[in-house]
């Protein structure tokens, strides 16, 4: 009797034990942040305790420190960064941190009239600085703008979803819109037509088949944002690439390097070396050559390639319009820059026909290119090289126009 007794009570406490383990049961060695949050936050609770790190019994205090034990000290709570992640994650945040999405505040802080934004849309994460807190923040951002660090941009918190993170629809918050439309290439190109109506089968690429193989966080293209190499063996190109390069202010009007060199090798937006740019060709060609045969992959992708020389053909004779109108002294420069058009104004161009520059390059170029890596010609042809064409025939008369107008106040 004794030992059914026995056997019944220990079958009944490992049943329990099991229950409080499934469960994340709040009566068996939770935390006092978790009975808080379960009636302060209680979602953020419900995403924890669903996620991996959660079901493994990390504590909140893992990641937020614990000097903050109560209402009344909710400043003491420490936010996440990069290398809180680190702690546990370091092959993956290395792998990150030699990519480009690292550098994503230094490519944005760094444009010339990035200081002259409304606080709210750099540091507020509202504009610019939502998508770009993805890259790494010195202390002192951070002490302006606590929320948001890099890792939780894809994996979202409190999950962390590894599954969530490996979707395409994880990278279409900030690839997407005005400069960078990845998602609407992808997603309506053939590609993403079968991804849509198969599902996640694996039978067509997404973003992180091509950009993140076998989960690296790396994240390069051979190309980079600005779509621009150096050296170039084709002289003729290399001609409309210093004209692009001078509207950077990469180069002064001289065609002599300027300081933004240094900060477009920082963001990693350009390939500076054969090298470096062949790396990451080949290793494309690695991830097309699973599903096409070698020559079609290589067909493909150096078409792409001669559409950013075609895009550049215009652009560069657009950019020299616009600075012979400088030349003239029709356009002022601004105090201490060079009489020269700075396409990384943006839309803080101070004339319309440098408008019209700007999204020609900002907007139609980057869709003539990257609407012919994604696979989508239709975004090529009317929302790229279309619009281009469009633009320069304005910027041309525009500039008849100025000249004119000038003429007839000497």
């Amino acid at each position: 009797m004794g030992k059914r007794i026995g056997f019944h009570l220990t079958v009944a406490v490992a049943a329990a034990a099991a229950l409080v383990l499934a469960a994340g049961s709040s009566w068996a060695g939770e935390s006092a942040c978790m009975e808080c949050h379960r009636k302060v936050t209680p979602n953020i609770v419900k995403d924890f305790l669903s996620g991996e790190m959660g079901k493994a019994g990390i504590d909140c205090s893992n990641c937020h420190g614990s000097e903050h034990t109560s209402a009344d000290d909710v400043a003491k709570v420490k936010l996440p960064t990069e290398k809180t992640c680190a702690q546990c994650h370091q092959e993956k945040h290395d792998e990150y941190m030699a990519g480009k999405h690292a550098a994503g505040w230094i490519a944005m802080a760094a444009m010339p009239k990035t200081g002259f934004q409304p606080h709210a849309y750099i540091q507020g994460l509202k504009g610019c600085g939502g998508c770009h807190k993805v890259g790494v923040r010195d202390e002192s951002v951070r002490a302006e703008s606590r929320y948001g660090s890099p890792c939780d941009s894809c994996h979202t918190r409190h999950k962390f979803s590894k599954a969530e993170a490996q979707r395409p629809e994880a990278c279409r918050t900030c690839h997407m819109g005005f400069d960078h439309p990845q998602w609407e290439m992808w997603s309506s190109s053939k590609h993403g037509v079968i991804y849509l109506t198969e599902g996640d089968t694996g039978r067509a690429p997404k973003c992180q088949t091509c950009h993140m193989e076998n989960g690296n966080h790396k994240v390069m293209t051979a190309w980079g944002f600005l779509a621009l190499r150096l050296p170039e063996d084709d002289k003729e190109w290399m001609n409309y690439r210093l004209t692009i390069l001078k509207g950077l202010h990469v180069l002064d009007p001289d065609g002599k390097p300027t300081a933004r060199l240094d900060v477009v090798k920082a963001g990693k937006v350009a390939r500076l070396t054969k090298e470096e740019w062949q790396a990451e060709r080949d290793r494309m060609l690695n991830v097309c050559t699973k599903c096409h045969s070698r020559s079609y992959a290589e067909t493909n992708l150096k078409n792409a390639d001669a559409m950013i020389k075609e895009a550049d053909k215009l652009m560069a004779e657009a950019i020299e319009i616009v600075a012979d109108l400088y030349k003239r002294g029709i356009i002022e420069p601004e105090p201490g820059k060079p009489a020269y058009p700075d396409l990384l104004t943006f839309y803080e161009a101070r004339t319309p026909i440098e408008q019209t520059l700007y999204v020609m390059f900002l907007e139609h170029r980057m869709r003539a290119f990257q609407g012919a890596f994604h696979m989508n010609p239709d975004y090529v042809t009317w929302y790229g090289l279309a619009e281009m064409k469009k633009d320069l025939v304005e910027i041309k008369q525009e500039a008849k126009r100025m000249i004119r107008e000038a003429a007839r106040h000497n």
